[in-house]
């Protein structure tokens, strides 16, 4: 596992940008990495939504654990686990939850503050960075800020917020930060200049490609919910339009190239 942390670390070094697909299953992380992804990630909302719980920090932590471990168990490459607020502001529940991440074997955690104190979302990093060394597994921590995604502050007073956290979370000992919301690029060019850490962001419908990404100063963009909802949202048009008229000609189409998972599994 420590070496697929580091190759995990250096793809944050450049000099292309990470662009990260967000799995919820082995299935779908299978396809990811078949698909040339050179590191898979996982969706909190989307691995919940899978096993019919709703994104907020409610998902049990044997559900979690089982998945990661079912994803890591097919993947090559590495795998990162988005695990919401830690499920627990109890500094010793959370050490006991990063260390079943990291032995289920993901070689990364997204870790969002949310609305909690960033003194105490501090504190939980440092709980992290704690646990991860003691684990022999050097645990790529992304500090994910969501001042600009709940609308915490706007403008200038957002700016400042979000470099001041990331400065504290740096500290802390955070790998990276992660500021999901913004799209414009004069801002997200101002956030990686003035964060000391790699910028990751989160793909938005009018957000510019990765290459411009790039050349902004940003060194990684995830898909987030994206994926499960391409994945979804053809099925229900497909399974409504079954369901209509009996004919599986609808399925049969929506299912034109999928892999032969028997096979990749096998």
């Amino acid at each position: 596992m420590s070496k697929q942390a580091d190759t995990f670390r250096r793809l944050h070094e450049g000099p292309e940008i990470l662009v990260l697909p967000n799995a919820w299953d082995a299935a779908s992380a299978a396809m990811m990495e078949d698909a040339g992804a050179k590191a898979v990630a996982t969706s909190s909302a989307a691995l919940a939504w899978a096993h019919g719980y709703a994104d907020g920090d409610v998902l049990p932590i044997p559900t979690l654990l089982s998945a990661l471990g079912e994803m890591s168990r097919v993947l090559k490459v590495p795998l990162t686990a988005d695990i919401e607020g830690g499920y627990s502001d109890d500094l010793a529940t959370l050490a006991d939850t990063i260390k079943g991440v990291i032995d289920a074997g993901a070689v990364g955690i997204n870790f969002e503050d949310g609305g909690r104190p960033r003194d105490l979302h501090a504190r939980k990093i440092e709980t992290a960075r704690e646990v991860a060394v003691k684990s022999g597994v050097p645990l790529f921590v992304n500090a994910r800020i969501d001042v600009y995604l709940r609308g915490l502050a706007e403008g200038a007073p957002a700016l400042a917020e979000t470099l001041e956290r990331a400065e504290l979370y740096r500290a802390a000992g955070a790998d990276g930060i992660f500021v999901p919301g913004p799209t414009d690029e004069t801002l997200l060019e101002t956030l990686a200049r003035e964060i000391a850490l790699p910028l990751n962001v989160m793909g938005r419908g009018d957000m510019a490609p990765a290459s411009k990404l790039q050349a902004l100063g940003v060194r990684r963009l995830s898909s987030a919910t994206a994926p499960f909802r391409a994945a979804y949202g053809a099925l229900a048009r497909a399974v409504e339009t079954y369901l209509a008229d009996g004919d599986p000609a609808a399925l049969a189409e929506a299912g034109k190239g999928a892999p032969d998972l028997n096979k990749r599994f096998g």
